[in-house]
This record gives structure tokens, sequence and C-alpha cells, in this order.
């Protein structure tokens, strides 16, 4: 059986940039570029050139991909030639193989929007095309608006797409603009166009979230007959998104309804980098990965439930729809007060802990999970404040440091421009190996903005470990959330900290108090020694296990 080949669009750089509070720099959308030409993406879209200095700046300084690279822009103005169009010049001047321009297609925003006839709008997108082909460029057709134009006047909204289509443009591209079309309209529409005479092979999808079913509409317009699919990394783009390669990606290529009958530019191997790609961009843009995120998701495999894990240890496949590092993600076993002794042996199996069934250990570590839990723990979020408390029973957790004291202060004064402003302060002092060592830290940043009492004690606590300063100097909080599990006057805080290290490690841990800054210090100190842990660090002087 021959497979039909799909072309995979990526817009992450153009239309992912309009998410709202997102902005990327030159550099990072080299970064982002260069990613997703290794992953084997056929089209890059990487802005709009002329729209802004940063979207110029890259196509100028752009180096030369695998992928084919597009600029983006929009049909000529009306009254002007495709040739004197000076917006359509600085988009055709970014010298790119592939130009992908956008047109009404829907009659209410032809005439309501521009102002412009519909005949007009017609002679637009056929001279733009014709104007990108002349030049010797690949040409594709953003049909704007087109499912909701189509569903109004699907005369027009067909003659727009033909008038493009005779021109002859590469990719008819049908965008579901507003994003309120469903998939079973989609899979409709697409079909009547097909059925119209424009070839499938030439037409492509454009879908927005905003029903929350773009990656849903994509594939119902695959099976209608499109061979080009467009969306961005992690879901990005205006309003609610558009939709997310990373869940599209791997669908197509891991799932035999489509991978039977498809074939895309992807190697299936390349799949296993998928998560570090998603967690890469999350970074550039500083924002917490989303744990429920299909494929690449913290939780995207992790078994809570003590039935599930006990099944799992048999054949992952009972509650697995494919292996996870297959697209480089990790199972996980959370740690609960529902947690039986499979899915705790399972989860210290993972840690690198054997643990033989019956072991009396296992039943002390489960209570000792279920009396934290009732004080306003979380080891379902904090699987190496887990692997600690585990260690601990078993008197496998080594001894670094003691902490003797601790002090954070907060203080409102004015500066030099006489502005009240806040200054954290912290003193920690530990204790390695027989010696004290007091470090002192504040919590103002290179640009006199306090980060807060948390930062300085943070910083404070991982200034000077001695022997250890080596091994944590790679370590970065990466994000840092409070719940306040009481309320009134008894309030109980859980502070639950990410952190991550230059291996690309990531690990959650807890610190339960009812003051906030206690908590936090828990859950910092917990984060260093599950890292001194995992380096295989030997306590310094001293070869014994406390508890040992």
């Amino acid at each position: 059986m021959t497979k039909t080949r799909l072309y995979l669009y990526d817009t992450t750089l153009r239309d992912g940039q309009q998410t709202q509070g997102v902005q990327f720099s030159t550099q990072e959308k080299h970064r982002i570029a260069e990613a997703l030409d290794k992953l084997g993406i056929d089209y890059l879209e990487g802005g709009w050139p002329g729209a802004n200095p940063t979207d110029s700046e890259f196509f100028e300084t752009a180096p030369k991909f695998n992928a084919t690279l597009a600029a983006f822009g929009m049909t000529k103005r009306a009254g002007r030639s495709a040739a004197n169009d000076d917006v359509l010049a600085a988009v055709m001047n970014a010298n790119t193989p592939a130009v992908c321009l956008v047109g009404k297609t829907h009659d209410f925003h032809v005439t309501r929007a521009l102002g412009i006839t519909l005949d007009e709008n017609l002679e637009n997108i056929s001279e733009s095309i014709k104007h990108i082909i002349a030049l010797g460029r690949e040409a594709l057709f953003d049909a704007e608006h087109f499912f909701d134009g189509y569903k109004d006047n699907p005369d027009y909204a067909l003659a727009a797409i033909r008038a493009a289509y005779d021109a002859g443009a590469r990719w008819i591209v049908l965008c579901d603009t507003n994003g309120g079309t469903l998939p079973a309209e989609i899979y409709r529409i697409v079909r009547e166009v097909i059925a119209s005479g424009i070839e499938g092979s030439r037409l492509g999808i454009h879908t927005h979230n905003d029903t929350e079913s773009a990656v849903a509409g994509s594939l119902a317009a695959i099976d209608a007959g499109v061979c080009q699919i467009q969306g961005t990394l992690n879901g990005l783009g205006e309003r609610c998104g558009n939709a997310n390669l990373t869940t599209l990606i791997p669908t197509l290529l891991l799932k035999p309804e489509y991978a039977d009958r498809f074939e895309v530019g992807i190697d299936v191997k390349s799949l296993e980098g998928l998560t570090r790609l998603s967690r890469m961009l999350d970074d550039i843009l500083n924002r917490v990965p989303a744990k429920q995120a299909a494929y690449v998701g913290a939780s995207a495999f992790a078994h809570k439930a003590g039935l599930h894990a006990s099944a799992i240890l048999k054949d992952p496949s009972t509650y697995e729809h494919i292996e996870p590092s297959t697209v480089g993600n990790n199972r996980i076993i959370p740690m609960s007060n529902q947690a039986g002794q499979s899915n705790l042996r399972r989860r210290l199996d993972e840690a690198g802990i054997k643990v033989e069934k019956g072991n009396p250990a296992l039943s002390r570590i489960l209570e000792v999970i279920k009396a934290r839990e009732a004080d306003g723990y979380s080891f379902d979020t904090a699987q190496a404040s887990f692997e600690l408390l585990a260690r601990r029973e078993l008197g496998l957790l080594p001894n670094f440091f003691e902490v003797k004291r601790y002090k954070v202060t907060v203080e409102r004064r004015k500066n030099k421009r006489n502005e009240m402003v806040s200054l954290s302060e912290a003193i920690v002092v530990i204790k390695i190996n027989g010696q004290k060592r007091m470090s002192v830290s504040d919590s103002m940043d290179e640009y006199g903005v306090d980060r807060g009492p948390v930062n300085a004690l943070s910083t404070a606590l991982a200034k000077d470990l001695g022997p250890y300063q080596a091994v944590i100097d790679d370590m970065r909080l990466v994000d840092f959330r409070v719940r306040i599990t009481n309320g009134g006057t008894e309030a109980v805080t859980r502070v639950v900290i990410d952190s991550e290290d230059g291996k690309g490690r990531r690990w959650s841990t807890v610190g339960v108090s009812s003051n906030i800054i206690d908590a936090s210090f828990e859950a910092l100190l917990d984060a260093i020694n599950w890292k001194l842990v995992r380096d295989d660090v030997r306590p310094a002087g001293a070869a014994d296990l406390s508890g040992a």
C-alpha cells in the first residue's frame, strides 16, 4: 500500500509569537528554528518581514535549513499592482524559498474589514500569487476565515481559494481562524472542497483551539484528504492557541490509524527528543511546562492509583497507550496515601532502590507518607522529597551537612531616589565535617529589584557548601508554588519547588509549615540533598549513612 505524504508546517515563530505575553528575540527564534529543523519539520514559517525589527533581522541572519523557510505576509492591497505594493515587497525581499500570504475568503470580512468589492479581493489574491511564482518562489495561500466564510457563502469562499489555486499556489491552506468549527464540520467541508475540483494534495489545514479541538480538527482534515498540517510547538498561538504539533506529530507517527496510511518527513527515532524540545520552548518563555500535556507532560505517564501501578508492574500497556521513552518522557509512579506496596516498590525501583517484597520498611514508609499527607504534605507532586523520605526510613540517606540555624529579614527603606523599596536578607549557618560555615545573601538583582526572602534564603543556602559546591553550582530553581491547606489563624502552608540542573534533570520537593519561610527552607534543603544523592556524592569525611 502506497502511503500518502503529509507535510508539516510549523508557525511557532509567527502565529506562536501572537500568544499573549510571548515575544521572541532573534536569538531565541534561531534556537527554536534550529531545533525544529533538526526534528525534521518540512516548513518553517519565520515571521512577517517588515512587520517588526525582530522578524526582519531573523530573515537577514537565518542560516540555511533543511526545512523550507517561509516568510508570511498578506495579499496586495486594492488599487495597486503586486509589484508596487511596499508591504508585499518587504515580504518578498526576505528572499525565502516559500512565501505564505493570507487573504480574505469570507465575504463579510472583505466588505466590512477591507472595505473593497468581492471582485477586487479575488483579483488581489490571484495577482499576488502570480507575483510570487513569477519571482521563482513557492506560493502558499492562507485562506483566512475559510470555514466561517464557507458556511455563510460557500460559492464565494470557493471562488477565493480557486483564485489562488488557478494562479498556481502550491498550497491552499484552509484556516479555521476563529477556532469555532468542530471536527465533523471540518471533515465535511474539506470533502466538499475536494469534490469541487481542488486536489487534496494541494490543501492544508490551519486550526485554532478555541473549542479545545484544534488537534482533532486537524486530524479530521487529514482524514478528509488534506496533505499539509500547520501548527505550533506546545500549541502556542492567538487566543487559545493553534493545533499542537507536539501532539499531532507523535499521533501521526505512532498511531496505526495514521502511520499505516500516511508518511511524514520525521523519523520515529527523532521523537525521543520531543519532550526536551517542548521543555526547551517553555524554558525560553520562562513558563512552567503543562503537566497534563499529551505525550510530553510530566503527568502524561503518571500512575497514581495502586491498582494502576500494580498492573503497570506486570505490563505497562495496561495503562499506557505508548512507551514513554518513545517521545523522550518518563513513567512516574507518584506517591500518595492512595498508594499500595506495588506502587511503592515500583517507585523505589525507579529511584534505584531495590527493596524485597515483604520488607517491613515498606509498611513503615507508607505509614509515614499517610501521616505526612495528613499534615499537609503532597508527595504526589514532590517525587524527590518522597525518595528522600524513603531513603531515610531505609537507612540509605547520607548525612551531608547539618543546618545549625538560619535567619531571614525583610526591610522597607528609602533608596537614593527617596523611593520606598524592599530588601530581603538571609543568613544560613551549616556544619560540614565538624566545621561551621556561614553564608549571607540578599535578594537584590542586577537591576536593583528585590526578589524576595525565599530568593535570599535559597542564594545563601547554596552559596557555600564547601566540598559539595561544585556539584550544586548547576542547580537552579525554576518554579515555586504555594498552597494554603488550612484557613484561618491555623493556616498551614505547603510549598512545592521545582529545580533543574545542567544534566537536564527536573525534580520537585515539598515543605510544610505554618510559616512560609520554614516550608520553603525545607523544600530547598530537600532539593539540594536529592541532587547530592543522585550525583552519588560521598559525605565529606564520613562513609556512614544515617540510620545505618
